[in-house]
């Protein structure tokens, strides 16, 4: 079946602008009590469990959730707007991002109402963080080749094997993870993955610390020995995770942040050029802005999708395809263009240097996370009827 990408345009209603003033003026007041350091690609203020409560406390976690379970039922292009100054700042919020961006949402649709009653709040109060259990040792982003296994046990589920690249396991609370219930078919790969929701602190769950080029710890492997997992935190049904991981992943790939990891080295660039930049780097400045722009349009487009109640799987894959090649390629563009010495306050040559070292080393790693750019193109080809 051939399919036609759809990417309409979308303009911000006007709550969306007042709600953005809002936002700039919570940062403005956090930035200059100390709270965290604006910029730097977010190096500094990646997890902050104090902020998240903030955030919480002003209703900007979950805000697009129903009110019965914490949230506000607030629009998918509101929260697009929150999530977009934040990342424009480089605030810390990788303690609640998992479970506001793609956790939460799967929880609402697969799972049970005990889970949905005790979770979703402490997530919108910002008490709450996950990661996702995807990616394993000897299957890497081929999801339907995962082999860490659930096996039915008395009121529950007995979980063995390895997941690999968590993201943050090792200060999580929950993983919403993806586990092999029954042996794939000939016919179908896809069957026999059931996704559960697994608390880190179960016994028999131990995490392994993976260091990027930058020293940080923010990866990490995770084993499971016979961990147990009760029934009631299955997600959805047994066997049939495939869609719901597929349809997980829109969320994960489609938002800002998908382009905007290596922002700030433009950012930079733009402040040691200062005001009169030559010819060439206002040409350069001017490609790689309205590259950011074209890139923007299409990410707000999907989050009108999400707001229509579509999952628009073949349209994210194509922006998180097209904003890594530009987040991963931008940090060396920087680089070429930019002056000898600093315009104005030296200093800015010694921020400058800072950020482009650091999103620099950071820039391999982006075509791996949120799935590999062959994954992302075989759902892309596939969803043109190429496959």
């Amino acid at each position: 079946m051939s399919y036609s990408f759809q990417f309409d345009a979308v303009k911000l209603p006007d709550e969306c602008e007042t709600l953005r003033e809002e936002v700039r003026a919570f940062l403005r007041q956090e930035i200059e009590a100390g709270t965290f350091k604006p910029g730097g690609g977010g190096r500094h203020n990646s997890h902050s469990p104090a902020f998240s409560r903030k955030m919480g406390e002003r209703g900007w976690i979950g805000m697009t959730w129903p009110k019965k379970y914490g949230g506000q039922e607030r629009s998918q292009l509101e929260r697009y707007v929150v999530n977009e100054e934040l990342l424009a700042v480089g605030a810390p919020q990788g303690f609640h991002r998992t479970a506001d961006r793609q956790s939460g949402p799967v929880l609402i649709r697969y799972g049970t109402e005990e889970v949905k009653q005790d979770v979703l709040p402490r997530i919108c109060r910002g008490e709450l963080s996950f990661c996702i259990g995807l990616s394993e040792p000897n299957s890497g982003s081929d999801l339907f080749a995962a082999s860490c296994r659930a096996s039915m046990a008395d009121g529950g589920w007995h979980i063995n094997g390895t997941k690999i690249w968590t993201s943050n396991a090792h200060r999580s609370h929950y993983m919403i993870g993806l586990f092999r219930t029954t042996s794939a078919t000939k016919e179908d790969r896809r069957h026999g993955l059931t996704q559960f929701l697994v608390k880190m602190d179960t016994p028999g769950i131990r995490t392994r610390p993976i260091h990027s080029l930058t020293g940080r710890h923010d990866w990490n492997e995770v084993i499971f020995e016979n961990a147990f997992v009760p029934d009631s935190h299955r997600v959805g049904e047994v066997d049939m995770a495939w869609k719901q991981a597929t349809n997980e992943l829109a969320y994960e790939r489609s938002g800002p942040e998908r382009f905007m990891e290596t922002y700030d080295s433009l950012v930079e660039l733009v402040r040691l050029a200062g005001d009169k930049p030559s010819e060439r780097q206002a040409d350069g400045i001017g490609r790689e802005v309205a590259h950011l722009a074209t890139l923007r349009r299409m990410s707000v487009s999907v989050a009108g999708m999400l707001q229509a109640g579509k999952v628009p799987s073949v349209e994210a894959a194509v922006v998180k395809d097209l904003g890594t090649n530009f987040e991963q390629a931008l940090p060396n563009k920087v680089r070429l263009l930019a002056p000898a010495t600093s315009a104005g306050d030296p200093s800015n040559r010694g921020d400058f240097d800072e950020v482009l070292a650091y999103t620099t080393l950071i820039a391999p790693k982006l075509t791996i996370q949120g799935g590999t750019r062959e994954v992302l193109r075989g759902i892309i080809a596939r969803g043109l009827g190429l496959r």
